[in-house]
This record gives structure tokens, C-alpha cells and sequence, in this order.
């Protein structure tokens, strides 16, 4: 019998690493090919990892709740076929592995992904007692933050906690933690240390880098009866890092629209049911939206960008994210490739498309990779508008309240006149880093425009 060595396939785009959240066979269990093996989640989504070949798992690898890295052997399975230790994998892995084996040194640079800063949890004046190595190891492995096998070493090597780990502040693209940084700090606490260190006394305030943890860190518990604890699932935890670290990241500024929508009401009213007839699935309003958003932003090309230090990098793709909740209550964002290039049909099929997958959690990694720009419906659950967060890296995020009829003036060339509208608001955060008052203003007005003076007569 010939082993097979199961890896750990590529996840998406910028994506290194997977946590394996449940295996679906045991040892002993027959796999057929393409049969799904394991259960894995990346920061973004969860995904199966299916079997190429048919076999009988030998060996499990990785066990539930550790995290495995791309190319990595997470199961051995058993094929039929002459040699013992016969290993079949493709050259890509093989290569993977060999340089696990033989690792060169890394580039912090090289590597390119979100990760989560969290505040500084060292109180001055209490020791640390070092943990064991092992226990030390999978507390790194185990943060929620991302980071880069080589400081994951040196953090080890050092002895560093995993709070002390998590309270260095990067200095890389998105914040993220560099060797550089890492050696930084272990000579700050060099130069520092216990031996050195007063405490602080009364009425005098400590040092900022050794300030007491924030409040919003203290822990709450019960406080009356009938109260519930309940712990935050692993994607809620990633949403709420997030949602702290862009607004720590970038100075939040709001833009404000009322549009008049009547026309792209009435068109779609009257092609609503000659489309569903037609392609077999209806037609919302979000593919309408994106197609305004998608030519606003070839208008004004400073707003489809992002921010690396003092570099602005303007995007040449125009990638629109979805914000989708899901039935958990969690969201989610996939992403809609080159939305500019494509027809109102292809829009409308996409949007579907994705938005199914999400409710059945059957997104792939790559479906919410390379956002450029995000759009939230709000309107969906009767919000009128919003303050949406920026979805890092990117620079904006806008938002669509719920279209309400509502009396308007008309302004005809026989004199003003009181009619009723289909009128609606539309509102943008964007970073004031990089997108100032006038250039944010001017674009969300042109989407406004775009909308207002949707054709009647067109055809799809």
C-alpha cells in the first residue's frame, strides 16, 4: 500500500493559514475521491478540504482547533498501490514543504494580510510568571492576530506572552508586527526592565507604554439575576477586532444624500417580472446600486484606493464588497470582481449568486478577497441611513437607506409643483487620511446623480 500525504490547499489570496475547526473522518474511515475530509476556517470563511484520491485516513496531522499553514501536511492517507512509504504530491507541495524543512529567512514585508492590534495588557509592577514552552507555543499559535512565522519565533525564543506579543504596535502595512518592531520592543524592555521599573504612587499618573489595562477590557460577569454570559463565536470575535482596529486605524468622516429614485423604481417595477420570466431569479435593487458606484468610482478614481504608510495606493480593479448578513446573526462580505466590466444582467446574477452561498455558508476564500470598495444595504431592515465602519484596508464604505415615498417639489417648465417621490438617502464614511470633504462629497453626489437619472426606456 502506497501513503498519501494530504496538504493543506490554497485558501484564497493573501490567505497563509487555516484553523481546523472539525475533522469529518477518523482513522480507519474510507474517503472516497473528491469526499470532504476535514472542516477549515481562515479569517474570512469556512471552507471543506476534499480528498483527491480515494483511500482509507491513516493519520490525522493537525488536530481539531490548531492552525495549519498552506502546503502543510494535515492527514496521511492510505491507497492502494506497490511501496510502503510511497508519498504522492504534486510538485507545487512538494516545494511547500521543502522549504518548512529548510526555511530561509522571511521578509516581514513579504507577507500581506489583516491582522488585529490590541490594546496593551501589562500592569506595572506585576510579575509574569514564564509559562512552558508548549503552553507558550500554542498560546501564539492560537491569537486571533496574524503573525508571520518568523516573529512567531523570535516572540518564542524570547520568552514574550502572548499579551506582550499582542500590545507591539506595527509599523508595517495594516499595522502588522515586523521582525524589526519585535526587536524593538526586547530591547525597550531591556533597557527597562523590572529591576528599573517604580512603581507608580499615589496621585502620580504611570508611564503611557505601561498604562493599566482599558476598562472595556475588565471583565463585567452577572450582575443581576436572569443576566446570560454568552461567549462570542470565532467569526464575531474577527468582526469586533476589526471593527476596532479600523476605527483606531482611520479619522472616520460622513457624507450625507437624499436622492430621488422614481425612475429606477418605475424601470424595474415594469421589467421586474419579464426578467424573473426570462433568467429564472428576480431582480433587486443592489445590482442597481452597484452598477451607479462602480461608474462614480471610474469618475473618481482617489476614492477606489487604500493607504500603505505614506503611499496611496490607487486600485486599477474595481472590486465592489457586498456586505451580507447571514443567519447567525455575523456578516460577511464577498466580493464582486471588475464590477465595472460587467453587464446589469451580470450584476444582478452575481449579487445572487453570492448572496446565496453566504446564507448556505458556501462562499470560497477568494469570493471575499481583493474588496476594493464596500456597499451596505441598510434600507434591507428599515434604516433610513447609517454611519457604516470603513472595511479595512480600503478608504470608503457606503451605505443606501430604505426608499419611502414621500412628498417632494417638482420643478417643471410650467412652474414648481407637490408630487409624491420615491426618495431615499444615501451616506458614505470615508478616511480623512486620504479622501478630504469635496472630493468624498462630489463622489457620493455623482452616485446620487447616476441613480436620479436612471434611463426608463432601457433595456436588459
Amino acid at each position: 500500500m502506497a501513503l498519501y500525504n494530504l496538504t493543506l490547499p490554497k485558501m484564497g489570496e493573501s490567505v497563509s493559514e487555516a484553523t481546523v475547526t472539525k475533522w469529518l473522518k477518523e482513522p480507519g474511515d474510507r474517503i472516497s475521491e473528491d469526499e470532504a475530509v476535514v472542516e477549515v476556517a481562515t479569517d474570512k470563511v469556512d471552507s471543506d478540504v476534499p480528498s483527491p484520491v480515494s483511500g482509507i485516513l491513516k493519520e490525522k496531522k493537525i488536530s481539531d482547533g490548531e492552525i495549519a499553514q498552506v502546503g502543510q501536511i494535515i492527514a496521511v492517507i492510505e491507497i492502494e498501490g506497490e511501496g510502503e512509504e510511497t508519498t504522492v504530491a504534486s510538485a507545487e507541495v512538494n516545494e511547500v514543504e521543502a522549504n518548512m524543512i529548510n526555511p530561509t529567512p522571511v521578509k516581514d514585508e513579504e507577507i500581506i494580510i489583516q491582522e488585529i492590534q490590541l490594546p496593551d495588557l501589562e500592569i506595572p509592577g506585576v510579575d509574569q510568571l514564564p509559562a512552558s514552552p508548549a503552553a507558550h507555543k500554542e498560546a501564539i499559535h492560537n491569537s486571533i492576530r496574524f503573525y508571520s512565522p518568523l516573529v512567531r519565533n523570535i516572540a518564542q525564543e524570547e520568552g514574550l506572552s502572548q499579551q506582550e506579543l499582542d500590545s507591539i504596535p506595527g509599523t508595517a502595512s495594516d499595522g502588522r508586527v515586523t521582525k524589526q518592531d519585535v526587536l524593538n520592543y526586547l530591547q525597550q524592555r531591556k533597557q527597562s526592565g523590572p529591576s528599573n521599573a517604580t512603581p507608580a504612587q499615589a496621585g502620580t499618573a504611570a508611564p503611557a507604554m505601561t498604562a493599566p489595562a482599558p476598562s472595556a477590557t475588565k471583565a463585567i460577569g452577572v450582575t443581576a439575576a436572569g443576566d446570560e454570559i454568552i461567549e462570542m463565536d470565532r467569526m464575531r470575535r474577527l468582526i469586533a477586532d476589526h471593527m476596532v482596529k479600523s476605527v483606531q486605524t482611520s479619522p472616520h468622516v460622513c457624507s450625507f444624500v437624499e436622492a430621488d429614485v422614481t425612475n429606477m423604481v418605475n424601470w424595474r417595477n415594469k421589467i421586474k417580472d419579464s426578467y424573473k420570466k426570462r433568467e429564472g431569479e428576480n431582480i433587486t435593487f443592489t445590482p442597481l446600486f452597484i452598477e451607479a458606484i462602480s461608474k462614480a468610482l471610474k469618475d473618481f478614481p482617489m476614492v477606489n484606493v487604500s493607504i500603505d504608510g505614506t503611499n496611496i495606493i490607487k486600485r486599477k480593479n474595481i472590486n465592489i464588497g457586498m456586505a451580507a448578513a447571514l443567519p447567525t446573526g455575523n456578516l460577511i462580505v464577498p466580493v464582486i470582481k471588475n464590477a465595472d466590466q460587467l453587464s446589469l444582467v451580470g450584476l444582478s446574477k452575481s449579487v445572487n449568486d453570492l448572496a446565496v452561498r453566504s446564507r448556505a455558508n458556501k462562499l470560497k476564500p477568494d469570493d471575499t478577497q481583493g474588496g476594493t470598495f464596500t456597499f451596505t444595504n441598510i434600507g434591507a431592515f428599515g434604516n433610513i441611513m447609517g454611519t457604516p465602519i470603513i472595511n479595512q484596508p480600503q478608504a470608503a464604505i457606503l451605505a443606501v437607506g430604505t426608499i419611502t415615498k414621500k412628498p417632494a417639489v417638482i420643478e417643471t417648465e410650467f412652474g414648481d409643483m407637490i408630487g409624491i417621490r420615491h426618495i431615499m438617502y444615501l451616506s458614505m464614511s470615508y478616511d480623512h487620511r486620504v479622501i478630504d470633504g469635496a472630493l468624498g462629497g462630489t463622489f457620493l453626489k455623482r452616485v446620487a446623480d447616476y441613480l436620479e437619472q436612471w434611463d426608463t426606456n432601457r433595456v436588459i
